[in-house]
């Protein structure tokens, strides 16, 4: 099961954008139990084998099942489970008759790449049928909700004196930590976070036009900026190193009706840096849990292309979809390692709802590995 895992799991997961994660060797230290609970609650797929007839699996299948996670979930099992093989002993493992009238991919311990190969069709296949929203489950539960709530109607109340309809928000925690940062040195953190390969900043600090500086609250800072050419910024950062960020979509100012995916994969992979940027200006040990979420917002009527200097042959579909949300939880010191698999996963939900459209993963890449270098593509 261990070459299964290595051979199969993980390739068939990463390649549809998905981070596989398995208790016994992502367990972060808490109870195996509650891991367990947040890894299935968490979860967009969950492949669950039934091979040797571990109790275990059952019973966590039955808490997916609980959950009403089934559509989450891809059985599989070795072929001489099944009693229709060949293979099948009488008196040997087996499918117990509680799951037998399931869907299983049967697998061939000799035939790994075809298992592969139709476990990666089963995954796509099931992403594809899931709603454009995450599962929220985690999102209520492990968020200060009344706080993000809080600031997403200023920011949202903001955005729209614009004229504004499309937006990025992103929202950051970390879970474990516990800090209480004075607001002079969230200031100081927010100004060496900056990164301006893009132009205009994730998180910008303007201290030369009073009614954009940052301004401290009791719990922490926040800043608004809104510009005649409509450009519109709301961050606010919390001195236990929560984070809010809401800004207009860049491609209004180029195109209202359009999305590019170029410029969404620079603006995701610029937001990570960022955070990384941020918790090491807060001194957050490099080990931390960091959850961040991604919503993007007003596209209903949009088509999904690219900017005109990468122009696509083909525009995609107007998105029938009008928010899409997606979120990761990683280790602030995984970020800059892991970074082409994490934008992939936060890319990934919001491409698929424009007629299923999915980046090349070369092409994905580069544009991350272009701005890494100081570069836009």
């Amino acid at each position: 099961m261990d070459n299964v895992f290595k051979e199969v799991f993980v390739p068939a997961s990463k390649s549809s954008g998905l981070n596989p994660k398995r208790v016994d060797k992502h367990n972060e230290g808490r109870l195996l139990k509650s891991e367990i609970v947040n890894f299935i609650s968490d979860s967009d797929i969950i492949i669950a084998d039934l091979t040797n007839e571990r109790p275990n699996c059952y019973l966590e299948i039955g808490y997916a099942m609980g959950l009403d996670k089934f559509r989450n979930l891809i059985l599989t099992a070795r072929e001489d489970h099944n009693n229709d093989s060949p293979n099948y002993v009488k008196g040997g493992p087996k499918i117990h008759f509680d799951l037998s009238g399931y869907d299983i991919l049967f697998w061939d311990p000799k035939k790994l790449i075809e298992f592969r190969e139709e476990l990666e069709k089963r995954i796509k296949r099931r992403l594809a049928t899931l709603p454009s929203f995450s599962e929220t489950a985690s999102f209520i539960s492990t968020w200060d909700e009344e706080w993000i709530a809080k600031n997403r109607e200023k920011a949202m109340t903001g955005l729209k004196k614009t004229g504004n309809t499309g937006y990025m928000e992103m929202i950051m925690t970390l879970p474990d930590s516990k800090i209480n940062v004075s607001q002079a040195n969230l200031l100081e953190a927010a100004r060496s976070s900056e990164i301006n390969t893009f132009g205009w900043p994730i998180g910008i600090v303007m201290t030369n036009v009073d009614e954009f500086r940052p301004k401290p609250k009791a719990d922490g800072i926040v800043a608004e900026i809104s510009t005649q050419d409509k450009r519109y910024d709301y961050w606010a950062i919390r001195k236990d190193g929560s984070y809010y960020f809401l800004q207009s979509l860049f491609e209004d100012s180029r195109e209202p009706n359009f999305i590019y995916f170029n410029t969404r994969i620079v603006k995701i992979t610029e937001a990570f840096l960022h955070a990384v940027r941020l918790y090491r200006s807060l001194n957050i040990q490099l080990d931390s849990r960091l959850l961040i979420g991604f919503r993007h917002g007003g596209l209903r009527g949009r088509h999904l292309s690219a900017t005109p200097n990468r122009r696509l042959f083909r525009v995609y579909a107007d998105d029938l979809e009008d928010e899409v949300y997606a979120e990761v939880e990683t280790a602030i010191e995984k970020v800059e390692a892991d970074l082409v698999d994490l934008v992939e996963r936060i890319t990934t939900p919001l491409f698929l709802v424009f007629d299923f459209f999915q980046i090349d993963k070369a092409i994905l890449g580069e544009i991350v590995n272009n701005f890494v270098n100081g570069k836009v593509t």
